[in-house]
């Protein structure tokens, strides 16, 4: 590994030589700028600089000249200021501009090298946190969410207008769907993208335990209280929490919940005392909240709360254009990790796939892949390769005879079909969308998008 390379900028004869009786033994590389000149063109044309180190009082250009070039310049890069007896005043005014410290002369030989040596291990950590945050970033952010539909691609735009702001989001959708994606691509490019993301999965929790998951307990709050031990809300502390499956939590915790979001703080199980809490809070849910507040299950003020920005995720039967590249992504992936050997798939395998209904979305296509991978032996996945459950053809609907007109008969589009039907499960509920969502056999989340998706906002006479 290279010996670190730092700058010495000093006019002073005697104390370059003092730096170099210093700092050579202890394995740095040194560069000496004997004037804030020369120290402006080596910053200028010099591209592997680990550190400066620079007196303030220089002559014609200023030590506090050279820190502002090297912010300019090469910013990563630490400044250590030097300073005599009567500019200490000036070397705290050098750090509000972000040096990274100073010392004082007459200079301490081991404070020095302490000093370099911490300078040069918090550099190194600020890089390995950008090299672990690109590749969060390729692992969770946006780019990940492949996807070329309209649908997608309008769920993706307001996901990242709200990332920029510090609302609470509600992520509904069906399973599968891809909803912790989403919150964690979010988290990605938040103001708050420097703090922890901490995931609870409300529904894998035995209820009993959520509560103390949640907020902490205090030692001898219960039992087996051997020791305090921090909830999700302060190990989140000026980051994320992501709240998934929202929807399974008790009343009791609903109330504790909506306390936290309302005021800030948390109050530990067996705790005396408030304690603060800076977060953002991202929930998501595949159930129906509003039935379940209907049926008492949900509290329509946490409710409230949680719903000040709301994103649905559209499931994969509504979006099959989707389909071809998300297959293409974990294809890819899987030649990656796997060195398997499929390139592609045949156009008529591809139909079935559009064709299928996808009850578990985008998870379930990507189980299908990690079976094709182990499945086909050709470079190319054909019809007879997929899994026999693509393969069924949907069941005919009761009562439907075999010589009964052909749809297609009727001349009608797809679109003109859908919009029919809508208009007629609307009818005959009377308007109520619960009971037309039961008889179309949809969410009622899927029924107000496909019902925006017609302009229609009431029943059709």
């Amino acid at each position: 590994m290279q010996a670190p390379t730092l700058l010495i900028v000093e006019d002073e004869e005697r104390m370059r030589r003092l730096f170099e009786l210093v700092l050579k033994p202890a394995g740095y590389q040194l560069l000496l700028a004997r004037s804030g000149d020369e120290a402006l063109h080596l910053i200028q044309n010099h591209d592997a600089l680990d550190m400066i180190i620079t007196d303030l009082q220089l002559g014609t250009v200023s030590g506090m000249q050279v820190l502002e070039a090297a912010r300019q310049q090469i910013p990563d890069v630490p400044v250590l200021i030097v300073t005599g007896y009567g500019t200490v005043k000036s070397a705290v005014e050098a750090m509000q501009k972000g040096a990274y410290d100073y010392i004082s002369k007459p200079v301490d030989n081991e404070e020095l090298k302490i000093v370099i040596a911490r300078a040069l291990q918090v550099r190194q950590l600020a890089r390995d946190n950008r090299t672990l945050r690109a590749g969060l970033q390729e692992q969770f952010g946006f780019d990940r969410m492949v996807s070329v539909s309209k649908e997608m691609e309008l769920v993706k735009r307001l996901a990242k207008e709200v990332a920029a702001t510090d609302a609470t989001v509600l992520i509904t959708g069906e399973s599968g769907t891809g909803k912790d994606l989403l919150a964690r691509a979010i988290h990605l490019i938040s103001p708050r993208a420097h703090g922890p993301m901490v995931a609870l999965n409300c529904a894998g929790i035995p209820e009993h335990l959520l509560e103390s998951e949640l907020f902490g307990y205090e030692k001898g709050a219960f039992t087996d209280a051997k020791k305090s031990k921090p909830g999700r809300f302060q190990i989140a502390d000026r980051g994320t929490l992501f709240l998934d499956e929202i929807g399974e939590l008790s009343l009791t915790a609903q109330a504790k919940l909506l306390r936290v979001l309302e005021q800030h703080v948390v109050e530990p199980l067996g705790g005396v005392r408030s304690i603060p809490v800076d977060i953002r809070v991202i929930a998501a849910t595949n159930r129906e909240l509003p039935d379940l507040i209907k049926a008492g299950r949900f509290r329509l003020d946490l409710y409230y709360r949680l719903n000040v920005y709301q994103l649905r995720m559209p499931p994969l039967r509504e979006r099959p254009e989707d389909i071809e590249p998300i297959l293409t992504q974990f294809l890819n992936q899987a030649r990656r990790e796997r060195g398997s050997r499929i390139k592609g798939i045949a156009p008529d395998a591809l139909a079935m796939l559009k064709s299928y209904a996808w009850p578990g979305n985008v998870r379930e296509l990507h189980n299908v892949v990690e079976w094709l991978t182990i499945t086909c032996k050709q470079d190319t996945i054909l019809p007879e390769h997929l899994p026999a459950s693509l393969h069924a053809s949907p069941p005919q609907p009761s009562g439907l005879q075999a010589d009964a007109p052909s749809l297609l008969s009727l001349g009608l589009s797809v679109e003109e079909v859908e919009k029919a039907m809508l208009q007629e499960a609307l009818q005959k509920s009377g308007g109520n969308v619960s009971e037309a969502s039961r008889l179309l056999k949809m969410t009622r989340n899927t029924l107000r998008y496909r019902m925006a998706k017609h302009n229609l906002s009431q029943p059709q006479g």
